[in-house]
Formats: C-alpha cells, structure tokens, sequence
C-alpha cells in the first residue's frame, strides 16, 4: 500500500458547494431569492446548469426543494441547517474578495445586529479569541491508503 491524497474535509465540502454557480445561488438564498427564476435572473447562470447545481444542492441536504404553488407545481429553495451553516463561510468568502479582489468599495455591506457595519471574522469558540495562523497547531492529518 501506498500513501495517496491528503484525506481532507475542504476537498470534501469542495466536492459539493466547490463549483462558481452553486456558491452564488447560496449567495441568492441567503439574500433572500428562493424561486428559480430570481436565482437565474441575480446569478446570470444558464437554466441548465443552475438546475443540475440546485438539485445537487437539494441532494446534499443544503438546500430544501418545497412547493409553493400545487397548480401548475412550483417549488422554492430554502436552506437547510446544512445551508444556514455555510453562512460564515460565505460571508469570509465575501470579506476575502472585497479586501484582495474587488476594486473600489465593496458591492455588498451587511450592518449587524450591534448597527455598525458587519466584519466577520473567526474566532476560538472556547477562548473567544481571533484565530490566526500563528495561533494554530496542527493535531492531525490523514492520508488515503492506496492498494499498489
């Protein structure tokens, strides 16, 4: 046997909400758009792919698929706990590309609860502190095994 891949929980969730057109129809259910036409209006994927990316989000326990209307049926996409969970993943995503990416100020601002404008950031969730590289030790890293 020898060593393969690096086993690995972001190459796994890669795996379901890794590609463009899925984040940002997560993107358009948080802000609120649960119908597919405003999902393909806001993110400006083609019908085909954003159908194969929704119902792979469904799939995946992301997403939830409900009727809203019986005749003709018609369904709306609502966020599972699974989905809801990705939030701090996006906002981060967001707060990465209006530092590194965007030019000019960013196109979205969220305000927070608290009223001033929302920075998300990590933190411990026993000390409360920011996370930073220099903070983290690695514990445990495994591999695939292959067959030779």
């Amino acid at each position: 046997m020898t060593e393969g891949p690096r086993d690995c929980s972001i190459a796994n969730a890669m795996e379901v909400i890794g590609e463009r057109w899925s984040l940002l129809a997560l993107r358009e259910v948080f802000f609120g758009a649960r119908r597919f036409d405003q999902i393909v209006r806001n993110t400006g994927a083609s019908r085909d792919i954003l159908t194969a990316r929704l119902r792979k989000l469904v799939e995946t326990g992301i997403l939830e698929k409900r009727l809203y209307e019986e005749h003709p049926p018609r369904y709306e996409y609502v966020l599972t706990e699974a989905g809801h969970a990705l939030n701090h993943v996006l906002l981060n995503l967001m707060a990465w590309g209006d530092r590194y990416v965007t030019e000019g100020p960013p196109p979205t601002v969220w305000r927070h609860a608290c009223g001033e404008e929302l920075a998300p950031e990590t933190v411990c969730a026993h000390c409360r502190e920011p996370v930073r590289e220099k903070d983290m030790t690695l514990v445990r890293s495994s591999r695939r095994t292959r067959d030779s």
